[in-house]
């Protein structure tokens, strides 16, 4: 029988080798479905009858000796793609009853590689929290302990590939999207560079405003069970949706032993204050990469401040979810607060700032943040990757308090803002860099801590390369225990 918790490359060719079958496979994972959804509540529709109709398909390929590159892999997908015949909510009750006709562009490269997609995974309003909870579907639990959260928005996609729920899932990612949940899950998860992967398909934005291009920040990526996963996913998803359309190839990873590999090690910023258990991780797996002959530099930094860094993306990304919004909705939340002045950093000035962004304010920070791009090139010339936190705190409660920013995260056992979690995101998001998380321990309170790493522009490669280092060090995917599973 199909090990469900083994890795996506391990299960393929598991199925090349016809050790079992797409339709076995199918029928184990349907059965883990069953056992924890009731649960956990990831997955939030399937179409099985489509799926074993594909999973039959693919038995016959894999029987002729023409199997694809995801062939026969039973996955899921974030409800903010379109997946024709299946409902895509993003978690909002105005589009509860939106089925579109066609698969988002990334969909449809999943499927056309032999990817059987069972259905779709939990995600929070318009994806705009970092937890997982809608008034459609309800809340999403995070598989290690249930009384807290499997983080946001693609919190249903890392609970789903956690427990076996899914081979993969398709997440996306602005401000950690990807990175928060798979540091809560303890998986592995890939922002990548910016525009390598369409996003026509994806909400927000809402479906009667599909974008030609993809919307600045924003990107989407895999999230998976072990580094290779995610460079098999990668392969399939990457690339313009024009096929004529001119793109900056995919770079070789600059490394693939960590031997002689540059790591900037960036822990300690004073500007976004990191919770010791967060730090333990990252820079046990500094240490881990050190004793492998890696360079460890703990000093070296980009030439502009990280407060700088954060405000050009805060800004930018509000105003960002903001144009993802209806109208009325996006009106009422730019009229709800005192507008602040451009100097305050606070989470509340930074929101309204981007909701209510004019033109000459647009074009300044575009100005700033193409100068924080080219820092970041500069730094990348004698830097591989970066290591620092996806996130200030590891996995936090269940907090449904209608306004997020009356909501609060501990660190180091000090209240701090519930916005403080997208603050370690700006760095790869605003550079429009990629970034690979990954899984290095279990803290004190068996709950999983993991690591980010950033490399430079169109080098996912390396930031994957740099996480299957690591993997093979030890830090690796652990299966949530029934013992916390079960825990309130």
């Amino acid at each position: 029988m199909p090990n469900l918790l083994d890795s996506a490359a391990n299960l393929r060719a598991a199925l090349l080798g016809r050790e079992f079958s797409a339709r076995d496979l199918l029928t184990a994972t349907l059965e883990a479905i069953e056992r924890l959804n009731p649960v956990l509540n990831a997955v939030v529709h399937e179409d099985r009858a489509l799926a074993f109709r594909s999973a039959a398909a693919s038995d016959e390929r894999i029987a002729q000796g023409a199997g694809r590159p995801l062939e026969g892999l039973p996955i899921t997908i974030k409800d903010s793609f379109e997946v024709a015949g299946m409902p895509a909510t993003a978690g909002a009750p105005a589009l509860k009853t939106y089925v579109p006709r066609s698969d988002a562009t990334a969909v449809a490269r999943l499927r056309k590689a032999g990817a059987v997609i069972i259905g779709k995974t939990n995600v929070p309003l318009f994806t705009s929290d970092f937890q997982t909870f809608n008034s459609i579907y309800g809340t999403t639990h995070n598989p290690w302990n249930t009384g807290y959260s499997p983080g946001g928005s693609s919190g249903g996609s890392a609970a789903a590939v956690a427990t076996g729920m899914s081979a993969l899932d398709l997440g996306s990612d602005l401000a950690g999207s990807i990175r928060w949940p798979a540091h809560c899950c303890g998986i592995f998860g890939l922002k990548t560079t910016w525009a390598l992967v369409p996003l026509y398909g994806h909400i927000p934005p809402l479906p009667e405003t599909h974008l030609a291009r993809n919307p600045d920040i924003v990107v989407a990526g895999p999230l998976a069970r072990s580094a290779a996963d995610l460079d098999l996913a990668l392969n399939v998803l990457a690339g313009p949706r024009d096929p004529l359309a001119p793109v900056e190839a995919l770079k070789p990873p600059r490394k693939t032993s960590a031997k002689g590999l540059r790591i900037a090690l960036w822990c300690d910023e004073p500007f976004a204050p990191v919770d010791p258990s967060v730090t333990e991780a990252v820079n046990k797996a500094a240490l881990m990469l050190e004793r492998a002959g890696a360079i460890i530099d703990p000093s070296a930094r980009p030439a502009f401040s990280f407060a700088e860094a954060w405000e050009v993306f805060a800004v930018l990304a509000h105003a960002l979810t903001g144009a993802g919004l209806p109208g009325t909705v996006r009106e009422r939340l730019a009229k709800s607060g005192p507008i602040f002045s451009k100097g305050d950093l606070t989470h509340r000035a930074l929101q309204m700032r981007g909701f209510n962004l004019e033109t000459a304010d647009l074009l300044n920070l575009q100005a700033r943040r193409a100068r924080l791009i080219e820092e970041w090139a500069r730094f990348f010339e004698s830097t591989d990757v970066v290591l620092c936190p996806s996130a200030p705190a590891g996995p936090i409660r269940h907090d449904h308090t209608h306004d997020p920013h009356a909501r609060s995260i501990e660190v180091n056992g000090e209240r701090r803002p519930y916005f403080d979690l997208m603050l370690w995101a700006c760095l790869a998001s605003g550079g429009g860099l990629p970034a690979a998380a990954a899984p290095v321990m279990v803290g004190r309170d068996g709950l999983p801590r993991g690591v980010q790493i950033i490399a430079g522009p169109f080098e996912d490669r390396t930031a994957i390369a740099c996480a299957l280092m690591l993997e093979r060090l030890g830090a690796r995917f652990q299966s949530p225990t029934l013992s916390t599973r079960a825990k309130a």
